[in-house]
C-alpha cells in the first residue's frame, strides 16, 4: 500500500496542518429501472416544510429497493492505490448484487471501465463523482405519506477538510434523475452520522455534527429539533465521539449499530490494546447506553463486538479501520469485512449470524478501503422500498 494515501483519518492531520485541502469527497447515485426526470419534478425546500410527524427513518434491515455505490475517481487521493481500491469497490458491488439491485455511479469517462470491473449484474450510471463514500454523499431516505423522500444534508467534505466538487452536488442530481422528492436540510451532516432502530430512536456522535466545521453557531438542542423534524425521529441519544482525529469526526456507524430494536453491537478494541481516544469513546458510549432507553422506553442490550488483533490483519496503515461494526445489511444478507485475523473474523461472523439468523453473513476483503479509513457501510447507501426486479 502507498504511504502517500491521504486517508479520511490522516487527511485531517496532514492537510489541516499544511493549510491546504485535497480533492476527494464521496458520492453515489441510485439506479435501477427508474426513468430520468427534471429537477422541477422533485419537491425541494431549504427548510423542513412544517411538522413531519408522518415521516419515518427506517432501519437498515427493512426492505431495500437498491443499493447505491460510487466509483472512486481521484488519483490525487489514492495515488497508486487507486486500482486496488477500485477492485475493493467492484468486489463489494458484485457481492451485494447477488442479493439486491446495485447501482454504481461513475464519471462518464470511467463508466465503461467501472462496468467491466463490476460485471453485468451491477448497473453503472454515468454521473460525476469524486470518491467512493456513498454513505455520506447520497441523501438520507425517509418515508413520508407512502413515498420515499431524500433529505439532502449538504455534504461539504466533512467540514471542508477535503474539496468535494462533484460529490457536493450528488444529492440534488440523483434525486432529480430518479424523480425522488427532495428536502434540503437547514444543516450539514453525513449519512454515516446516523444510526436508527426504525422505531424513532436515533444514535449520533456529537463530535460529527455539533461542530463549527459543519454547523457553526448551532446548538445541540437546535440540531436535535431539526433532526427530529427532518427524519421523523422521536428520541436522539447523543454519544460524545472523537473530535479532530479522523476526517469524519467519528461517525457513529463505526462505533455502534442496531441489530434489532433495543439491541446494539458496540465496537471494542482488541483485548490488551493500550487505551486511546477511540477506546475511550467506546467506553463513553457504553456508559451512556447502559443508562438510556429508546423511543419506546426500552433499555438497551449492548453487546461488545471486538476488533481483530492488529498484528494479524492483512492490511495496514496508521488509519486502517479495523472495526466490524461498519457492516452493511442488505436484502437477505449482511456484508462484513474480512481482515485476515481468522479467529476474530470467525467470531464476528458468528455474532452477526446470531443476530441475523435469516440472512447470509458474507465476509469481504476490503483492505484498501479500510486503509483509507472506511468500510463496507461507508461505501454503500440503501434506498428503502420494494426490491427492483
Amino acid at each position: 500500500m502507498s504511504d502517500f494515501l491521504p486517508s479520511r483519518r490522516s487527511a485531517l492531520r496532514t492537510l489541516a496542518g499544511a493549510g491546504v485541502l485535497a480533492l476527494g469527497a464521496s458520492a453515489c447515485g441510485p439506479g435501477g429501472s427508474g426513468g430520468s426526470g427534471q429537477a422541477a419534478n422533485a419537491r425541494s425546500s431549504s427548510q423542513p416544510s412544517g411538522p413531519k410527524g408522518d415521516r419515518r427513518l427506517g432501519a437498515e434491515w427493512e426492505s431495500h429497493a437498491r443499493t447505491f455505490m460510487s466509483w472512486p475517481a481521484l488519483s490525487s487521493v489514492w495515488a497508486e492505490d487507486l486500482p486496488y481500491v477500485r477492485k475493493d469497490i467492484a468486489r463489494v458491488a458484485r457481492a451485494i448484487a447477488e442479493y439486491e439491485y446495485v447501482v454504481v455511479m461513475a464519471r462518464p469517462d470511467q463508466a465503461d471501465a467501472a462496468q467491466r470491473a463490476c460485471g453485468s449484474q451491477v448497473e453503472v450510471v454515468p454521473l460525476a463523482v469524486d470518491d467512493l463514500w456513498a454513505r455520506d454523499t447520497v441523501p438520507v431516505f425517509v418515508e413520508e405519506a407512502g413515498e420515499v423522500v431524500g433529505v439532502d444534508f449538504n455534504f461539504n467534505g466533512w467540514g471542508d477538510k477535503q474539496e468535494h466538487g462533484n460529490d457536493g452536488k450528488v444529492g440534488r442530481t440523483l434525486l432529480s434523475k430518479y424523480e425522488i422528492p427532495r428536502t434540503q436540510a437547514p444543516l450539514v451532516a453525513e449519512g454515516g452520522s446516523f444510526e436508527t432502530d426504525g422505531e424513532g430512536t436515533l444514535l449520533i456522535t456529537e463530535s460529527s455534527i455539533v461542530n463549527d466545521n459543519r454547523n457553526p453557531g448551532m446548538s445541540r438542542d437546535r440540531i436535535e429539533t431539526e433532526l427530529k423534524q427532518l427524519l421523523g425521529i422521536e428520541k436522539v441519544i447523543w454519544l460524545a465521539g472523537v473530535r479532530g482525529e479522523d476526517i469524519t469526526d467519528a461517525h457513529v456507524d463505526s462505533l455502534v449499530r442496531f441489530t434489532a430494536p433495543g439491541v446494539i453491537l458496540l465496537d471494542r478494541a482488541f483485548p490488551g490494546t493500550p487505551p486511546d481516544s477511540w477506546s475511550r469513546s467506546s467506553d463513553q458510549a457504553m456508559s451512556v447506553l447502559s443508562r438510556a432507553t429508546d423511543a419506546k422506553g426500552r433499555p438497551f442490550e449492548v453487546i461488545d463486538l471486538p476488533q481483530p488483533d492488529p498484528y494479524e490483519i492483512s492490511g495496514y496503515s496508521d488509519d486502517f479501520l479495523s472495526t466490524y461494526a461498519n457492516f452493511y445489511i442488505a436484502n437477505d444478507a449482511v456484508f462484513m469485512p474480512r481482515f485476515g485475523d481468522r479467529k476474530a473474523d470467525d467470531r464476528a461472523r458468528g455474532m452477526l449470524r446470531e443476530h441475523f439468523p435469516k440472512r447470509d453473513i458474507v465476509p469481504i476483503k476490503i483492505d484498501t478501503i479500510a486503509t483509507g479509513g472506511g468500510g463496507i457501510h461507508c461505501a454503500t447507501h440503501d434506498q428503502p422500498g420494494e426490491p427492483v426486479d
